[in-house]
């Protein structure tokens, strides 16, 4: 986080060191990165969507569709029938940046899916109830 606030020319971070502080410091500052018109620094990014993907999975807890955020993480989610092994049945995938914006609100499912920035396959994988996450 400290990199991207360097890039913006903000002062390191003095918030608290939780993860939770620091997840929401990752998103603040990944945004504010895009506002400025600059490259997300990778690593903020990377933690950025750890957080975001998190609280979706805190949010809409279950294992029925897997979540994919190539290359940063994935996380099963929503009430259903639980995937254990191999190909799960009910996939999303998005990339970082489309993510990002999703979970903040800054496009919608319908926008993003429109797009083809999103692939869903399988039942429950509208996560158009579940967005934005933050607003």
């Amino acid at each position: 986080m400290n990199a991207q606030r360097a890039a913006l020319g903000e002062p390191v971070w003095s918030g608290p060191v939780t993860a939770e502080a620091l997840g929401a410091g990752c998103v603040s500052v990944v945004l504010a990165a895009l506002d400025a018109g600059a490259s997300p620094e990778p690593e903020a990014l990377r933690w950025a969507v750890v957080d975001l993907l998190g609280l979706l999975a805190s949010q809409a807890p279950g294992r029925a569709v897997e979540v994919r955020i190539p290359p940063y993480a994935a996380v099963q989610c929503i009430a259903g029938p639980r995937h254990t092994r191999g190909t799960p049945p009910a996939v999303v995938e998005t990339d970082p940046l489309t993510w990002l914006r999703l979970a903040t609100g800054r496009t919608t499912w319908s926008e993003a899916v429109a797009a083809g920035a999103v692939l869903a396959s399988g039942e429950r994988t509208d996560l158009g109830r579940y967005l934005p996450l933050l607003g």
